[in-house]
């Protein structure tokens, strides 16, 4: 691992809230990700599965978390099941978990190998009434292939037949949509990094540098401070491509007059930092340019305010309408007559600024949320408004993440430069 563990006391506090939410006699099974393949005999980087992260500590693949917290023997309340390692692996893959370290790591004292698994398991659920099974139910998910936890599914439910079958994610995404003070840290490394990359490419961006060229900037300043690397495809868009909201190309030349979008986050201990910040390629904003980056500025402070517990998505969005309508309207994007004749169910606002505001951040970028719930202590969200003028070539957007707790909120990029005079004093 590159990062620092975390205490494992996280992962103990993290079983025993998940426990308290099962039926009465469950058993509660995650199953790690597995290693995806590219072609031949190649494979991605292996990115551990968040919820068996979450619940355990442990990153490595191969993985199986069981937990039956109503178990009469203490050491069947929780129990991890491993790779077993053996020299042909060690020599070709590296070094992997013993028994001890992962109980170190997880909090766990009973760790067996993988191959025990389904023996280990034929000997406790003859005792256990339900089996919640895992399942990647988040709303953005648009994913065919078949996971680990998708097949192990299928063979649960044709070897325990009689059991009565629950959903995991559920209570997953009600867990983990509030963040324990462990993992507000390491969100707060990640942008700490992710501070330390967007001032490299202060310095570094001119006209005539390419945008892959920003972009290594940014990886070499993750690598170097202990990321694993991006936690998304990264953002680097200049001129009209600012105005195209997933443009991952990040091939073209930037030109002077050019503006910059930038849409990056380092990915620390597998939680993300998420930042976007728009930049003059020449160091000097145009006077048209900088109407539009303040009037976006102006948005996002006040959204951050609003930030706070009690808070809900549908009020929250509907004010932060309200404040684009005004802005654009200075901006001459439109009149005020023109609002009062719009359609209340595609209001004009939504022709430059056609994303949402926030969304919840964590071990995904996209982390689990309910929107149907108010804003609460220990939640982690993005503030991200954005002006797009496809036919201007400029294209804003300015998001930090933030934190809201029982005394208001905190920005995890409180640091990093924001005001347009500030980025124009810092790349001259």
């Amino acid at each position: 691992m590159r990062y620092n563990p975390i205490i494992n006391s996280l992962f103990t506090t993290n079983r025993k809230k998940l426990s308290k939410l099962l039926l009465p006699n469950s058993i509660a099974i995650v199953n790690s990700n597995d290693i995806m393949p590219t072609n031949a005999d190649g494979s991605f980087p292996f990115r551990q599965n968040n919820d068996i992260y979450y619940l355990s500590g442990i990153d490595q693949e191969e993985s199986i978390l069981l937990l039956f917290p109503d178990a009469k023997n203490e050491s069947d309340r929780a129990i991890l099941f491993l790779k077993e390692t053996n020299e042909l692996i060690a020599i070709w893959e590296g070094h992997k978990h013993s028994k001890d370290e992962a109980s170190t790591l997880s909090g766990i004292k009973s760790v067996y190998w993988l191959h025990e698994f389904k023996q280990v398991l034929q000997n406790i659920a003859t005792t256990a009434d339900h089996i919640y099974l895992n399942n990647n139910e988040h709303s953005r998910s648009t994913s065919e292939v078949q996971t680990r936890d998708n097949r192990f599914r299928v063979w649960c439910k044709r070897n325990y037949p009689t059991k009565s079958f629950q959903r995991l994610a559920p209570l997953m995404h009600q867990l983990r949509y509030i963040k324990e003070s462990q993992e507000i840290e390491q969100i707060q490394k990640a942008c700490n990094i992710t501070e330390k990359a967007f001032r490299r490419v202060l310095q570094f961006t001119k006209p005539g540098v390419y945008e892959y060229e920003i972009e290594a900037e940014i990886i070499h300043e993750f690598i170097r401070n202990g990321s694993r690397g991006h936690a998304y495809q990264p953002i680097i868009a200049s001129g009209l491509d600012s105005c195209v909201l997933h443009y991952i190309d990040n091939s073209k030349k930037c030109k002077d007059g050019d503006i910059l979008l930038f849409d990056f986050g380092a990915e620390y201990a597998n939680y993300n930092a998420d930042l976007s910040r728009t930049i003059p390629v020449n160091g000097k904003y145009t006077p048209r340019q900088k109407a539009v980056y303040n009037a976006t500025l102006n948005v996002q402070k006040q959204a951050i305010q609003l930030l706070v517990e009690g808070t809900i998505f549908e009020t929250y969005n509907k004010a932060v309408g309200e404040m684009m309508t005004e802005e654009m309207i200075k901006l001459n994007l439109f009149t005020l007559s023109d609002v009062k004749k719009q359609n209340p169910k595609q209001p004009l606002y939504r022709k430059y600024f056609m994303h949402g505001t926030s969304h919840s951040l964590g071990l995904d970028v996209h982390d689990v949320d309910d929107r149907s719930i108010p804003f609460k202590d220990g939640m982690v969200f993005t503030c991200e408004p954005g002006i797009y003028i496809p036919q201007e070539q400029i294209g804003i957007r300015i998001e930090n993440d933030i934190v809201i707790t029982k005394n208001g909120n905190i920005d995890l990029m409180k640091n990093i430069p924001i005001e347009a005079e500030e980025i124009e004093d810092l790349m001259n």
